[in-house]
């Protein structure tokens, strides 16, 4: 009776101490949840802090060009409504052409910011205006990536991978050029949704998830209603299916997620007025159409081979392959030679090419993103994420999943787009910071593991008992993946068991070598990545306050002084044209010009018909008679220039001025660039050296109007600060142009087109 009851007391012990195990566990598990939640909330508050340099150095104002553009059609949404937006024809712009701006625009940013805007109203703040909106519509989004890089990384690797991964990428400088305060542009929302369709349909790739295929399939047509960025992502994703295919890695789970995607997708892209059928008819999606064709072939050919004898299946492998690329080759000469496949367009030959543009297409190449990026551009927009970017390869390479193949994929694509085009620095920027992410919590995670263990260790004596340890876990890990498939009908060498293991091993901390860090090793890996991510977040930090905060239209020197010279010729515009007063200018100002300054523009940054920009770029370059005939065709009263001579503003048309040349000889051959050269074949604008047709040109008569007479040097010598070459020195009389307004700081010049002679004379 006493053993007995000695038994049962045992037994109670037992029963608590387990049940007291289990609570510990779930306690442990709920605090890891909630430092984890913490974490990313704090993340998602540095890189909403980290983008408003530009709001306390400057004031809330829109940057740049093109947002100026989305601002404008935003106040028409919600101001005059969704009606009113899709239907408006912008008279303001592409005088006397028009534009119907519900058919040619991207209008994702603008339905999102006009949703925050209602809310805000909606919920107690009435007084909040759509600008404010606007300025803050990218930092919001940036927490927001930051967040789903945490989702996809973890989805990728593990969960500590995920933690670093937001961390980097919520200050990353190639994604924060986009995203700062104020940058009201696509990219600055369609990186959230890119992130997220590429970890919804990766996790609808491992788990065979209706839900997350039909998530992923949202997120995509986000991306498509934001940014013409969406072909990468409807390209990626196909090129990963054709390489599982080729891996040997063919799962249901698949082909429900891809099949569901690409339709779906699909249709839901159709629904977007400026895409419509473009989302098959479009060459740059024919690649994806060819994947779910050949994935259903795929598919078709393992259901014959499942009960077809051997002989009859490879007869039928024949005749099938034959008849799908017979049929897709006709398909392909019939939709182009019908028209019912578009023309590839002029950036994905540049992608292909990158000299394409510069030798067919200068409108393409005068545009500074659309250039090659520099060395010097990587370190600065990715800083010393370059060198922990090998790090994760490795440590995905040994690891490999059907998940983060798909990073693989990604990364390397973006790798190399990204170097054709310094626009696509952003779509690398996300790439880098996941790998990234992958690389520095491996590092961490074995040296902390390295730390816990007891200092008699050395690398050259690895513990037994731990190395049993992880065996046992993997050991474990693929026992409930086989339960878990068996249960499901799956087959046993699923890579969900690969998967499996993949994170027990990336959780264990040690290498598959059984290679076990020394304390001091430990200590010196952790010191260094430390210091690494110090001087990273400076970098980071240093190029948000003084690269990517201002906001172009406002000018701050280096003294702290402020030029206010755009708003001042703007708001001069403004005030003292006629409210039906046409603007010609370089297409760079067309959407300044139309929101600061409501006035009526020849053409802007849409750029979409290269003839109109032609003539504007023939009306600069002609001489002043010529040009004077061509402003009076365009009906213009006005002609504005940028002029950086007397203040050292680089930036001006001078430095542009080749591109309304070689874009004007596109159109007219009689336009020669050579002759706006020297003898020498330099281009300069030396009274000296420089070329005759140049000198006799509208931009350099109307930017050298009157200079003599503010930058005198002595013995009647002028100095171009900007160029710092000589200018003219001699007098510039204007005969058909006179002069309108000057900025303080001689930055912005207008000039009125002179009417004709009432007795008929030029």
């Amino acid at each position: 009776r006493v053993s007995g009851r000695e038994g049962a007391a045992a037994m109670s012990a037992a029963a608590m101490g387990a049940g007291g195990t289990r609570g510990g566990s779930a306690a442990l598990k709920q605090t890891e949840t909630l430092v984890r939640i913490g974490t990313l909330c704090l993340i998602y508050v540095m890189a909403f802090s980290a983008r408003m340099f530009s709001v306390i150095r400057y004031e809330s104002i829109i940057h740049e060009f093109d947002p100026w553009f989305n601002y404008r059609s935003a106040r028409v949404l919600v101001e005059d409504g969704s009606y009113a937006f899709w239907n408006w024809f912008d008279y303001r712009s592409w005088y006397p052409l028009g534009r119907v701006v519900g058919g040619t625009v991207y209008p994702g940013i603008m339905y999102t910011a006009g949703l925050m805007y209602h809310i805000l109203h909606a919920i107690g703040f009435p007084h909040i205006h759509i600008r404010e909106v606007c300025v803050l519509t990218a930092p919001i989004f940036s927490g927001l990536t930051a967040i789903a890089a945490y989702l996809l990384a973890t989805e990728a690797y593990n969960s500590s991978a995920g933690l670093f991964a937001a961390a980097l990428i919520s200050i990353i400088p190639g994604y924060m050029a986009r995203s700062t305060a104020g940058s009201f542009d696509n990219e600055g929302v369609a990186i959230t949704a890119l992130v997220t369709a590429f970890f919804t349909f990766m996790r609808a790739v491992s788990t065979g998830s209706i839900f997350s295929m039909l998530v992923s399939s949202l997120a995509y047509m986000y991306m498509v209603s934001t940014w013409g960025g969406y072909i990468f992502v409807i390209n990626i994703i196909p090129i990963y299916v054709l390489v599982m295919l080729a891996l040997g890695r063919y799962s249901n789970r698949l082909y429900v997620a891809y099949s569901g995607f690409y339709v779906l997708g699909t249709l839901l892209a159709m629904q977007i007025r400026f895409v419509g059928f473009n989302a098959i008819q479009s060459k740059e999606t024919l690649g994806a159409m060819g994947v779910f064709g050949v994935l259903n072939l795929y598919v078709f050919l393992r259901w014959l081979k499942s009960f077809a004898p051997s002989q009859v299946f490879r007869k039928l492998v024949a005749v099938l392959l034959t008849s799908f690329v017979g049929i897709g080759a006709l398909f392909l000469v019939w939709g182009s030679a019908t028209g019912f496949f578009g023309p590839w367009e002029g950036r994905f030959y540049t992608i292909l090419e990158p000299t394409y543009a510069k030798k067919f297409i200068p409108i393409i190449a005068s545009v500074s993103e659309h250039q090659p990026t520099a060395w010097a551009s990587y370190f600065m927009d990715l800083h010393l994420l370059l060198f922990f970017v090998p790090v994760g390869l490795y440590y995905v390479l040994s690891n490999l999943t059907d998940a983060n193949i798909l990073l693989l994929v990604y990364s390397t694509f973006a790798a190399y787009f990204s170097g054709v085009m310094s626009r696509l620095m952003l779509v690398l920027a996300p790439a880098a910071a996941l790998l990234s992410g992958i690389g520095l919590s491996s590092l961490v995670t074995r040296a902390v593991a390295a730390l816990k263990t007891s200092p008699s260790w050395s690398a050259n004596e690895p513990r037994v008992d731990l190395e049993e340890k992880r065996e046992d876990e993997q050991d474990a890990v693929h026992k409930r993946s086989r339960s878990r498939l068996k249960a499901a009908g799956k087959d046993k060498k699923s890579s969900g068991a690969a998967a499996g293991s993949g994170a027990a091993r990336a959780s264990s901390g040690v290498a598959a070598s059984g290679y076990v860090l020394t304390r001091p090793a430990a200590v010196c890996v952790v010191a260094v990545i430390g210091a690494v991510l110090v001087r990273y977040i400076k970098h980071c930090l240093q190029m948000a306050n003084y690269t990517y905060s201002s906001p172009s239209v406002v000018l701050k020197l280096n003294d702290g002084t402020y030029w206010d010279d755009f708003r001042e010729a703007y708001y001069w515009i403004n005030q003292n044209t006629a409210e039906d007063a046409k603007i010609l200018s370089w297409w760079d100002y067309g959407y300044q010009i139309a929101g600061m300054a409501n006035r009526t523009t020849i053409v802007d940054n849409n750029t979409w018909n290269n003839s109109h920009i032609a003539t504007v770029g023939r009306a600069l370059n002609s001489p002043e008679r010529k040009a004077s005939l061509i402003c009076r065709k365009l009906d213009a009263d006005y002609v504005l220039i940028l002029f950086g001579g007397n203040s050292g503003y680089t930036g001006d048309d001078i430095a542009k001025f080749l591109w309304p040349v070689r874009i004007s000889h596109s159109v007219d051959p009689t336009v020669n660039e050579r002759d706006y050269y020297s003898r020498d074949g330099m281009y300069t604008i030396d009274e000296n050296r420089a070329g005759p047709a140049f000198k006799q040109s509208l931009m350099y008569r109307l930017a050298y109007h009157r200079f003599n007479e503010v930058n005198n040097q002595g013995n009647g010598v002028s100095m171009d600060y900007a160029r710092r070459e000589r200018a003219p020195s001699k007098p510039i009389k204007l005969q058909y142009f006179e002069e309108a307004f000057t900025s303080s700081h001689w930055i912005v010049r207008i000039y009125r087109v002179k009417p004709p002679s009432p007795r008929g004379w030029q």
